[in-house]
């Protein structure tokens, strides 16, 4: 009754306002009395022209308006960068490296030069100002995080060693910089430019280094935690520190005119630094203290965080050392505190780097005229150039640590790291560009620069490598050494809760093990941008819960973190190369419920196949979570069954203790569950409940010999279920049921009841380390060791 009344107020509510309505039109027009509108005109001409004409001009018109280009050129631009950063993502190197090329293509070196037409349609020329600005916007916002992610306090702890590398790094290309301006003011420099001002910005634009691509390559290459990947972070952020100041004074020199005005300019300049540092920053950093342990920050606060940056960019530009140098310097100045910067960085970072960041690679390739080099012998300058910046920067770096007491290996790698500039480097370039200090020709072969240095970053690290390769250290153990048998288990895990349920599971397991055992955690997280020196904040905030179990159970556990670009290939590296006897990964609840976290994702396609998850999740709802080529690959159906240790995969249900087991036994294969369900017995007293489903209790002489080597245990804890039929509150009876990997499949197809009553499950591959040949330093353990 009440939907039909409902209804019908809905018809009377829309009838009675809309004749109000007409009413009120109609009276209107009476006003229109001895005028004549837009729409009489409109109609007055359509009787003569062609109406389909009239539509063709307003929709072009569209088009052509500059809100309607700007999103044509964002849409343009993200889809650019997101393929080319993911292409060159693919062969190894960092996706800037794409981004970078991606403006190239889009610029008049390749589409402007092939497709003109098509060039002139998403980039006319009156609107590449919009474009600009709004590219500055997203440059404010990147450098701003920047700044944040400056860690001052690691670059005290290793001053020396970081500072004469990084200091020398600077100097040698800066002086190798202005010895090439003067060889190149002459024929390249704009006429209207002193020779001061060009040489200065050549030696500043060869002294760059792009601590964020750096960082992303040492974290890549798992260099964090070495001496060589910290020593490098240091160098590469005191190397940003000092350059930037050392652009603010070339800036100011350049803007200023007479060096007289560039003192004033530069008074000023430390004069807001300090102000920045003593005053704003302490007030920051009591601010910082109260959301420290809160998960969130209030609008108010990050109201006056963007405020600061504002004011900050705001100044130095107004001040003459640009907007960038200030929004820096605001990123400096917040708290210190880890939770603080990332809740800040975490709401910037998005819409900086997908969507804003791109604009400017795309502006940068648009002033990019590489047709330009064609003349003369301009290649063999540009040649020139990129011997000049390699020489100094690679050179410089690789002499300096090597003085400073580091092998040639770290030194050459060290000079192949600071050596990368990327998009530091274009920011220093269309400054100089901006300020009509290089000229198109210089400032295309600059760029070219650039992208060089960056691209052969990788390659050169494999090279290093390649000719020197690390000492082995010699593995000839004494004999009682060798043989002494351990039990290495890895724990793999997602959210800390469940690592912390994945090791009680374990525990449970292997707490009377009849040897040693040696527990791993490993965490493995989608994390690609994180800052190198907020890794072990991560890893301690990750492994709190586990390391609070472990001391609770009175374990030793070891940790590792890794932050990785591609989860699935990190999973499959350690399961091939390690030497681990078992692996136990946390496939949380999600794996029923059709949602993946963390890991889960890649740990799920690499151990399930493609139609066991179709018939889990069915078809519709599996290609929601997964790409079509991934429900396809056959690379991550096989993964599990090339391990070389036995795996298995946890699906929690709210677990807590395995005091009720239930062991679902379908053919001979799965027999091997039994020696599992034996060590829950032995180490907690579990009870096991076996259910026959093909009567091989009566018929295969391995199931009595089993039941009868865990009876010698004292313990009588085994119930046998001869193909009986499990319902949903005979399930809610166990703690945990144990099933085999390869009928795991049979499992859901028979007891599709199952997938929404099963307790806590752990799903096992189980490889006997007997066939798998003798371990490197290790002897196989038997089957009765398991």
């Amino acid at each position: 009754m009440k939907k039909h009344w409902s209804l019908l107020f809905y018809l009377v509510i829309v009838i009675i306002f809309g004749l109000a309505i007409y009413w009120i039109v109609e009276r209107g027009k009476i006003l229109e009395h001895g005028r004549t509108t837009k729409i009489e005109q409109t109609i007055s001409k359509t009787s003569v022209a062609n109406s389909f004409e009239l539509f063709s001009n307003s929709f072009n018109n569209h088009l052509k308006h500059p809100l309607a280009v700007l999103i044509l050129q964002i849409i343009a631009i993200v889809i650019c960068a997101r393929v080319f950063g993911f292409l060159f993502n693919k062969i190894g190197q960092p996706t800037v490296i794409g981004e970078i090329v991606a403006g190239i293509v889009l610029g008049p070196s390749v589409i402007g030069n092939f497709f003109p037409e098509m060039s002139q349609f998403i980039f006319p020329v009156a609107s590449l100002g919009n474009l600009q600005f709004l590219s500055q916007v997203g440059l404010i916002l990147f450098m701003f995080v920047i700044g944040m992610e400056l860690d001052v306090n690691m670059i005290r702890k290793q001053a020396r060693g970081a500072v004469i590398i990084s200091h020398a790094s600077i100097i040698i290309p800066f002086t190798l910089g202005m010895g090439l301006a003067y060889y190149l003011f002459i024929a390249h420099a704009p006429d209207t430019i002193s020779f001061l001002s060009f040489a200065l910005f050549m030696g500043i634009a060869m002294s760059i280094t792009a601590f964020p691509v750096l960082a992303r390559i040492i974290q890549e290459r798992g260099l964090t935690k070495t001496n060589l990947g910290s020593l490098a972070i240091t160098c590469a952020a005191a190397d940003d520190v000092t350059a930037w100041c050392i652009l603010a004074t070339v800036i100011a020199i350049v803007k200023a005119g007479s060096f007289v005005s560039a003192l004033f300019t530069i008074g000023l300049a430390l004069a807001y630094v300090l102000l920045m540092l003593l005053v704003i920053r302490p007030f920051f950093r009591r601010l910082g203290s109260i959301y420290a342990n809160r998960e969130m920050v209030s609008k108010p606060v990050l109201a006056i965080v963007f405020m600061l940056m504002l004011l900050s960019a705001y100044t130095t530009e107004i001040i003459g050392i640009h907007a960038l140098f200030g929004a820096f310097l605001a990123g400096v100045v917040m708290p210190p505190d880890l939770n603080f910067r990332k809740i800040v960085v975490d709401k910037i970072e998005d819409v900086s780097l997908v969507l804003l960041l791109p604009l400017f690679f795309v502006f940068t390739g648009l002033r990019t005229q590489i047709g330009l080099l064609t003349e003369g012998d301009m290649w063999i300058t540009c040649g020139f150039v990129v011997l000049v910046a390699v020489v100094g920067k690679f050179g410089g770096s690789a002499l300096a640590a090597k003085i400073v007491g580091e092998n040639w290996k770290n030194s050459l790698s060290i000079g192949a790291l600071m050596n990368t500039r990327g998009l530091m480097e274009l920011i220093v370039l269309n400054i100089g560009y901006d300020l009509g200090i290089l000229s198109p020709e210089i400032f295309a072969m600059m760029v070219l620069m650039a992208l060089i240095t960056t691209f052969m970053t990788g390659p050169a690290l494999d090279l290093i490598n390649w000719l020197m390769p690390d000492k082995r250290i010699d593995t000839k153990l004494p004999e009682p050494v060798l043989q002494k048998k351990v039990y290495r288990i890895l724990l793999s895990f997602g959210a800390a809760l469940n690592g912390r349920k994945l090791l009680r599971l374990a525990n449970q397991m292997l707490a009377k093990h009849s040897i040693p055992v040696d527990i791993t955690a490993i965490n493995i997280s989608y994390n690609a941008d994180i800052n190198p020196w907020q890794i072990p904040e991560f890893e301690k905030e990750s492994f709190s819960k586990i390391r609070s179990e472990a001391k609770k159970l009175n374990v030793d556990v070891e940790t590792i973190y890794h932050p990785v670009l591609d989860v699935r290939k990190e999973i499959a590296k350690i399961t091939q190369e390690e030497q681990y006897d078992f692996i136990l990964v946390d496939a949380g609840k999600s794996l029923l419920k059709g949602t993946f976290v963390g890991n889960v994702a890649a740990t799920v396609k690499l151990l399930y196949p493609p139609h066991l998850l179709k018939t889990l999740l069915g078809t519709n709802r599996l290609s929601q979570l997964l790409p079509v080529n991934d429900m396809m690959d056959e690379k991550a159906t096989s993964f599990i069954a090339d391990a070389h240790c036995s795996v298995g995969v946890f699906i929690d249900k709210d677990f807590y203790e395995a005091r009720k087991i239930l062991i679902p036994i379908f053919s001979p294969s799965d027999l091997f569950l039994l020696k599992y369900g034996g060590k829950f017995i032995h180490s907690i007293h579990s009870s096991v409940t076996i259910l026959d489903a093909g009567g091989l209790s009566q018929s295969d002489s391995r199931w009595q010999e089993e039941i009868l080597r865990i009876n010698k245990t004292g313990q009588e804890s085994i119930q046998i279920w001869m193909g009986r039929t499990i319902d949903k509150s005979m399930l809610a009876r166990f703690d945990l049921m144990l099933v085999s990997y390869d009928n795991w499949e049979k499992l859901v197809k028979g007891k599709s009841i199952w997938l929404e009553h099963i307790p806590s499950s752990l799903i096992i591959k189980h490889i006997d380390a007997n066939h798998e040949g003798i371990k490197k330093g290790i002897t196989p353990l038997a089957s009765s060791e398991l």
